[in-house]
This record gives structure tokens, sequence and C-alpha cells, in this order.
């Protein structure tokens, strides 16, 4: 049993078990940076708004701000969670999950950090425009912005990054 739990979590474990222990990661590192931005939108960078499903069920501050101002801060709050849920997905998928090793680990990193900022940036686009056109809650475009980076992370980090 021990030996099989070592496998498992070894980065010899078969693909799907491989793409398993990415999911779990990235359901983690998901959730830290909503988590992260979800607290810099209510009391760091205010930004949500009145019927932000937070401020209706929660209570959380509501922020008084035009929706390009409130649009703004959202996609900073996201860059905040970005960074931080980031650095601690690089650490969890090369101990875990890819082989480490195809570049040095600073440019690993810069790889990693980089395939991660396209997809911040698509999805914060996403944010931005979901909020200024459409008036979207902040909370459901930081929801639609998780989509969208999950597919974008798999396929840089797995075939860019590491070894596979």
């Amino acid at each position: 049993m021990k030996d099989a739990l070592k496998k498992l979590l070894s980065h010899d474990a078969p693909p799907l078990v491989q793409f398993f222990k990415y999911a779990i990661i990235g359901v983690f590192a998901t959730a830290i940076n909503f988590v992260v931005a979800e607290f810099c939108a209510a009391w760091v960078v205010p930004c949500l708004g009145a019927n932000d499903i937070l401020v209706q069920k929660l209570g959380f501050p509501q922020a008084a701000v035009s929706e390009s101002v409130r649009a703004a801060r959202a996609v900073a709050c996201n860059m905040i969670g970005f960074v931080i849920a980031n650095l601690i997905c690089w650490l969890l998928n090369r101990s875990f999950v890819f082989r480490p090793g195809r570049h040095h680990w600073s440019v690993e990193l810069a790889l990693f950090f980089g395939g991660s900022a396209l997809a911040v940036g698509v999805g914060s686009g996403i944010i931005y425009l979901l909020i200024r056109i459409y008036g979207t809650q902040t909370t459901w475009s930081f929801v639609i912005n998780v989509v969208a980076s999950v597919l974008i992370n798999y396929v840089v980090r797995k075939f860019y990054v590491f070894k596979g």
C-alpha cells in the first residue's frame, strides 16, 4: 500500500493519474486565487458591487464606484491572487505532477508564469468585458476566468514548461 501511494505521488505515475494530480493542484491553486482575489475585492482594493453574491449573502462590503473603476479594480485583485496562487502551483506541480528538468529552475519558473500570464491575460480580458459591457457580478466573472485559465495552463505546462 505504501509503495502504491509512493508511485502515485511520483513523477512516474500513469498519465490519467498525472492529470488527476494536476487537477487537484489546479483546484487548490484556483481556490487560493479566488480567495485572495475576493479578499482583495472586499478589503484591499474594494470592487464588489451591490448585486454581488458575497455582498448580498455574506455581508461583504460594497464598493460604491463606477463600473469601469470596479472592472479595473477586479482585474488588479485577480492579479494579486494570480501571483500568490501560481507560485504555490509551480512548487506543487514540479514536486508531484510534472518532471522538472527540461529547463533550469529559473527558466522553468519564468515559462510557468509566462504561460500563466497568457491565461490570466485572456481571463482578465474576459473579466473586464463581462463587467464593463454586460454588468456581470465580479464573483461570476472570476469563475468564468477560471475555465479559460485551466485549459490554457495545462497545455502550456505539459508541453512547454516541464518534461511531461
